[in-house]
C-alpha cells in the first residue's frame, strides 16, 4: 500500500474520496484474494505477482501515452540503484504479507499496517533528524508498549507485523528522499524484482514442480490477475491523490488495515484475546492522538 503523494486539490474532493475509499478497500480485500492461493508456496506467488505486474503495467503505460516517462527512468543510473532498493523492500514486504494471508496472520499483518505510520514518525526523527512534538513521543511510547504488550504474550515479537511496518516504512522512506511518479515507479521496480522471478519461474517450469498450469485453471487465473489486484487500486490512489489534500487523503489509510483487522477475526476466526486487544487499544489511541494534532495543526494553518 504505497504512503506517497503530492499535496495537490485538483479535481472534485467527492470524487477523490471515492478513488481513496475504492483504493485502500481494495488493498484490505486482498487478504481474501491471497488467501485463495494458500495452497501455493508464498514465494512463488509473489514471483508470478511481480511478473504479471510488469507485464499489466507496461501495457497500461503504453495504452495511457507514458511509456518515454518509463525510458526516461532507465536514462538515470542513481535513481535505477534507487528502485533497486525500494524493490527488494518491496518483494520483501509482498512475500510477507502473501504468507501471512495463507497462514492465518492477517491481524498480525494488520497491526503492522497500523504501526507504519507511527513508524513512519520514528523513522523522520531517526534519519530525517525531525523534531517530535510531546503528543508524537507519547504516541510512539504507546505503540512501543503495544509491541512489547504483544511480544510478551506470544513469547517472541511480533515479527510479521514488524516486518511489514519497517519494510513499508523505509520503502516510503527511500521514495521520498527520491521522489518519483509512483505508477512508472513501481514499473522499474517490478522489473527488478522479474529479472530474478521470470527465471526462478522458469527454471521450475522445467523441473515440473511449478504451480503455474498444475492446480487447476481457476488457480492459473488467480496467478495471473495478480498484477491487474496489484495496479488497479494504485491508479484508484493516484486518481485520488490529484483531487484530495494530504492530509485528507491520510485520514483515509487506516481503510486497509481496519478492513483486514475485520477479515481476520469475523471471516478467518483468528484468536482475538485480551493480550490482542490490549495492543489495538494502544495502537488505535496513539493514532486518534497523532491524527488529532494533524487536524489541529491543519486548521490553525487555515486559520
Amino acid at each position: 500500500m504505497p504512503n506517497e503523494h503530492d499535496d495537490r486539490s485538483a479535481g472534485h474532493p467527492l470524487a477523490g474520496a471515492g478513488f481513496a475509499v475504492a483504493a485502500y478497500l481494495t488493498w484490505a480485500l486482498l487478504a481474501l484474494y491471497w488467501k485463495l492461493l494458500a495452497h501455493l508456496p508464498a514465494f512463488e506467488v509473489m514471483l508470478h505477482r511481480a511478473v504479471w505486474s510488469v507485464i499489466f503495467l507496461i501495457g497500461l503505460l503504453a495504452v495511457m501515452g507514458r511509456l518515454p516517462a518509463l525510458w526516461a527512468a532507465f536514462r538515470t543510473p542513481r535513481r535505477l540503484l534507487v528502485y533497486a532498493a525500494t524493490a527488494g523492500l518491496l518483494a520483501v514486504n509482498w512475500y510477507i504479507f502473501i504468507w501471512a494471508m495463507g497462514a492465518n496472520h492477517a491481524l498480525e499483518a494488520s497491526l503492522g499496517y497500523y504501526i507504519n505510520p507511527l513508524v513512519n514518525v520514528l523513522l523522520g526523527v531517526v534519519i530525517l533528524r525531525e523534531r517530535l512534538s510531546p503528543v508524537r513521543r507519547f504516541a510512539v511510547g504507546l505503540a512501543t508498549l503495544a509491541v512489547v504488550v504483544l511480544s510478551f504474550s506470544l513469547g517472541v515479537p511480533p515479527y510479521v507485523a514488524l516486518t511489514l511496518a519497517f519494510t513499508f516504512g523505509f520503502y516510503g522512506l527511500i521514495r521520498k528522499m527520491a521522489p518519483a511518479d509512483p505508477l512508472v515507479g513501481l514499473v522499474v521496480e517490478s522489473l527488478w524484482m522479474s529479472a530474478l522471478a521470470l527465471p526462478w519461474l522458469v527454471v521450475l517450469q522445467v523441473k515440473g514442480t511449478a504451480s503455474f498450469g498444475h492446480h487447476g485453471l481457476w488457480t492459473d487465473a488467480l496467478l495471473v490477475l495478480a498484477g491487474v489486484v496489484t495496479a488497479v487500486p494504485l491508479i484508484w490512489f493516484n486518481a485520488a491523490a490529484k483531487r484530495l489534500t494530504l492530509s485528507t487523503l491520510g485520514l483515509f489509510q487506516y481503510i486497509a488495515p481496519t478492513g483486514m483487522f475485520l477479515i481476520a477475526v469475523f471471516i478467518n476466526g483468528e484468536s482475538f484475546g485480551t493480550a490482542q486487544l490490549v495492543t489495538f487499544a494502544l495502537i488505535w489511541t496513539a493514532l486518534a492522538l497523532v491524527a488529532a494534532e494533524s487536524l489541529r495543526a491543519r486548521e490553525a494553518v487555515r486559520g
